[in-house]
């Protein structure tokens, strides 16, 4: 048993990014782009930046600070486009202490016009350091992935995209094999899929992507779909990504700097493994630590981030029938530590955010080949972290 249901109780200047691209609505149009950021110390970050971005022209120009909050590391949107929720990767929620550790999560209402932010409410998660997000097409749950917790929450939206009370708390429980890592469970992301019917979790801790059907009504996590799916030994599965045509499935592993390839049932939601690849060259000898994965919007080919020594993105084309990958190249990042990383809604450009260099890195996508190539534009950021574009026309 690898679960456990518990019963829940009722400046400028300092912008960081957080690269997480939802799926686009069009291939052109105009966006607001949020930007989730670390504001530990050091950082000069105060919290969730705006950029007003057109997709037409491919041209960004800053909005400013957006709202000020604490290490809103990954961000999401509501489906009805006025809200905003972001995590508050923390272990000590409003100065916590002790075993029963908090991160947060917070609520904004969006300012479609001016692209700013209007704090609405926080609760505290259930578990410490919530990294990850989603919420679910009916915009009537927020489910929260907590690293060090190792638990997903499932928390309602009020109608006025307030935060509500917590209606499920799973815990995951078992290890794996790193002993330093993989002591305990690690919940590292959650996604639900199109239909709303199944979520798919990855716990680094446990070196597993387990499979839950969601309940919409009830705002719960129910049973596992299947047997958990099992990595390499120590591989760390940290992000998922779905293929448009729903049918394969792909696994970013963090320790293991790998991409597990799967076939997907849609009317079942079972995965079944296909491939796994290793995100570097086969030269490659040094600090393995891969991060973020995207597939493109066309469906062709997967990109991948590497941070340790590699700071490169991996290029992938995907087989159209088999959901199979083939390496295309490895692009350095221009930057140190490239934690994650956005494909803009048109499809045609990639901006990587190199967390320890303090900068964003725009390429040109080559929507024939998938080859990344430097545009020479270059924002100058401090620890950037995660990204999402909101169409406003």
């Amino acid at each position: 048993m690898n679960w456990l249901r518990c019963g829940v109780f009722a400046s400028f200047t300092a912008v960081a990014i957080c690269l997480y691209a939802a799926a686009p609505t069009s291939h052109s149009g105009k966006y607001i782009l949020y930007v989730g950021t670390y504001t530990e110390e050091g950082s000069q970050s105060k919290g969730i930046y705006a950029y007003n971005y057109d997709g037409n022209k491919q041209q960004i120009t800053p909005v400013g600070l957006a709202a000020e909050t604490t290490n809103p590391s990954w961000v999401a949107f509501h489906p009805n486009g006025r809200f905003l929720y972001a995590v508050n990767e923390v272990g000590n929620y409003k100065g916590q202490s002790g075993s029963a550790t908090n991160g947060g999560l917070s609520a904004f209402a969006i300012d479609r016009a001016t692209g700013k932010l209007t704090f609405l409410n926080e609760v505290a998660t259930y578990g410490a350091d919530p990294c990850y997000l989603i919420v679910d097409s009916t915009g009537k749950y927020v489910v929260v992935a907590n690293y060090t917790g190792g638990n997903l929450v499932v928390f309602r939206i009020r109608e006025d995209g307030s935060l509500g009370a917590a209606s499920d708390v799973l815990l995951h429980s078992g290890h794996g094999t790193d002993p330093k890592r993989q002591r305990g469970p690690h919940v590292h992301s959650v996604d639900l899929s199109p239909d709303n019917r199944f979520a798919y979790v990855d716990d680094l801790g446990l070196n597993q992507l387990l499979v839950y059907k969601f309940d919409s009504v009830k705002g719960s996590l129910v049973g596992n779909v299947t047997r958990p799916v099992d990595f390499d030994p120590g591989a760390g599965p940290r992000h998922f990504a779905l293929h448009p045509s729903g049918k394969f499935a792909y696994v970013i592993s963090e320790m293991g700097s790998t991409v597990t390839a799967f076939s997907r049932n849609p009317d079942t939601g079972v995965l079944q493994s296909l491939q796994t690849i290793s995100t570097l060259p086969k030269d490659f000898n040094g600090e393995k630590e891969a991060a973020e994965i995207e597939v493109h919007p066309s469906g062709e080919f997967l990109y991948a981030s590497n941070r340790g020594d590699g700071n490169s993105i991996a290029v992938f084309a995907i087989d159209a029938n088999k959901g199979a990958l083939t390496p295309v190249e490895y692009m350095p990042t221009l930057g140190k530590t490239p934690r994650s990383f956005a494909v803009d809604p048109t499809g045609k450009l990639l901006f990587v955010a190199n967390r320890a260099s303090n900068n964003i890195v725009i390429f040109h996508i080559d929507v024939k080949t998938g080859h990344l190539k430097p545009t020479g534009k270059i924002l100058d950021v401090p620890s950037p972290v995660c990204l999402n574009f909101l169409k406003v026309e």
